[in-house]
C-alpha cells in the first residue's frame, strides 16, 4: 500500500471522541499562560528586580586590627606591652558624584528594558500561535475538499461500472477513472498529512509538551477587519519600538554612572591606638587623585552606546512603517481576491463541471472534458482555502504590525 495511504487510514483510525476541542482564543490564552519561554523571562525580570535591589545597597565599612612594634629579641628597654602600639579602627567608603543614585537608575532602566522584552515575547508568541491556528484550519479545510472530491467521484466510478457491464462503455474509459481516482487518493493522503503536520505546528507554537489530538473549533471563513492602519498608534504601541526607546533611556543611565565614577570615593576611618600605655582617637582619610584614569574610556563608550541608541529607534520605526504597510497592502490584496476573483471563478468552475458531468452522461462529451472540469473545480477550491486561510493570516499580520497582540 502506497505510503501516504497507510497514513491517511492510521490518522483516520484516532477516534474522534478523543479529540480537545480548541478555538483560537484559547490556544492563544494557553500559550500565554504555559509557554516555557514566557515562564524563563518572566525569570530574568526577577533577576533585573535583584541587580536593582543590590545597587541600592551601600559599602561595607572595614574593620582593622593592628599590633605593632613588637620585640622579638627580648632586649628592648621597655617592655613589650608598653613599647607595642595597638591599633583598632574601621574605614567606610563615602561614594562621591552620586553613585548610588546613578546605579540604582541605571538598573531600574534595565529592568523596564527586561519587561518590553516580556512584552515583545508574549505578542510574538500570541502572533506565531494565531498564524498556526489559520495554517492549520487551512489544511484542514484543503482536507476536508479532497475528502469530499474522493466521495463524490465514487459516484462517477460507479456510473463507468455498471455502464462497461452493459457493454455500452469501453473499459479503457473505466480506467482512465479509476486512475483519476488514484489520483484524488493521493492528493488526499497528501492533504490528510499537510493538516496532521499543521496541528503539530499548532502544538508546538503553543509551547506544548504533548502532541494529542485536536479539533479546531474557530472556522474559516471572511471576517471583518477590527483594526485600522495608523503609524502613530503603531510607534506607539509596537513593542519593538517601546524597547528602542527604552534603549536610550537605559544608555542615558549608563553615561549618568559612567560620569559619576570618574569622580573618586573618600575613605573615612575611626578608631582607637594605644601607644606607649596612652590611649589615643585614630582618624584617617584617603582618596584617589584623578590625574591619569578619569573614566574617559567608559564614559567615551557609554556617549557611543547612547548614540547607537537613537540610531536604533531610527530603525525600528522605519521597519514598523514597512511591515504596517506591508500587512495593509496585504490584506487588501488577500481580500481582493477572495471577493472579487474567486467567487466568481469557483461559480464557474462548480457550473462548468455540473454542464460537463450532465452532458457526459447524455453522450455529448467525453471524459477527458469531464475530467478537466472536475480538476478546475477541486483546484479553485483547494486555492480559494489557500486563499482565505492567507487573508486570517494577513490579518494577524496586520495586528501584529499595529501591536495589538494578544
Amino acid at each position: 500500500m502506497n505510503a501516504f495511504l497507510r497514513l491517511l487510514v492510521f490518522v483516520a483510525a484516532i477516534p474522534l471522541a478523543g479529540q480537545e476541542v480548541l478555538s483560537i482564543d484559547e490556544a492563544v490564552r494557553r500559550a500565554l499562560a504555559n509557554h516555557p519561554l514566557l515562564a524563563a523571562q518572566t525569570e530574568r525580570i526577577a533577576a533585573a528586580g535583584g541587580l536593582v535591589q543590590q545597587a541600592r545597597l551601600r559599602p561595607n565599612p572595614i574593620i582593622y586590627m593592628q599590633s605593632e612594634n613588637w620585640s622579638i629579641t627580648g632586649a628592648d628597654p621597655i617592655g613589650t606591652s608598653v613599647n607595642s602600639d595597638q591599633f583598632g579602627y574601621f574605614t567606610q567608603t563615602i561614594e562621591t558624584g552620586n553613585k548610588r543614585q546613578r546605579r540604582v537608575e541605571a538598573s531600574q532602566e534595565a529592568q523596564k528594558l527586561t519587561t518590553l522584552e516580556r512584552e515583545l515575547l508574549e505578542k510574538q508568541i500570541a502572533a506565531r500561535v494565531k498564524q498556526a491556528y489559520w495554517a492549520a484550519a487551512g489544511a484542514e479545510r484543503i482536507r476536508q475538499l479532497w475528502v469530499e472530491q474522493q466521495d463524490n467521484f465514487r459516484q462517477t466510478i460507479e456510473y463507468h461500472e455498471i455502464r462497461v457491464r452493459e457493454g455500452a462503455l469501453a473499459e479503457s474509459e473505466l480506467l482512465r477513472v479509476r486512475l483519476e481516482a488514484d489520483r484524488f487518493s493521493v492528493a488526499a493522503a497528501s492533504a490528510e498529512l499537510g493538516a496532521e503536520r499543521a496541528r503539530i505546528g499548532l502544538l508546538k507554537e503553543m509551547g506544548e509538551l504533548e502532541i494529542r489530538p485536536i479539533m479546531l473549533a474557530t472556522p474559516l471563513e471572511m471576517a471583518p477587519v477590527s483594526v485600522l492602519p495608523d503609524v502613530a498608534i503603531a510607534l506607539d504601541q509596537r513593542a519593538e519600538a517601546k524597547m528602542a526607546r527604552q534603549g536610550i533611556e537605559l544608555a542615558a543611565a549608563n553615561l549618568k554612572v559612567q560620569r559619576s565614577l570618574a569622580r573618586p570615593n573618600i575613605e573615612a576611618g575611626f578608631g582607637y591606638k594605644r601607644n606607649f600605655g596612652y590611649n589615643t582617637l585614630l582618624f584617617t582619610t584617603q582618596f584617589g587623585l584623578p590625574i591619569n584614569n578619569k573614566n574617559q574610556g567608559n564614559i567615551q563608550a557609554a556617549l557611543s552606546e547612547e548614540k547607537a541608541a537613537r540610531a536604533s529607534l531610527v530603525a525600528a520605526e522605519a521597519v514598523v512603517r514597512a511591515e504596517l504597510r506591508t500587512a495593509e497592502r496585504e490584506l487588501e490584496n488577500r481580500r481582493s481576491q477572495l471577493q472579487n476573483l474567486l467567487a466568481t471563478s469557483r461559480q464557474r468552475a462548480t457550473e462548468s463541471a455540473q454542464i460537463a458531468n450532465a452532458a457526459y452522461r447524455e453522450g455529448g462529451a467525453d471524459l477527458l472534458r469531464l475530467l478537466d472540469a472536475q480538476r478546475v473545480r477541486i483546484d479553485l477550491e483547494v486555492l480559494n482555502a489557500t486563499t482565505l486561510m492567507e487573508y486570517r493570516q494577513s490579518i494577524v499580520a496586520l495586528e501584529t504590525a499595529m501591536g495589538v497582540n494578544p
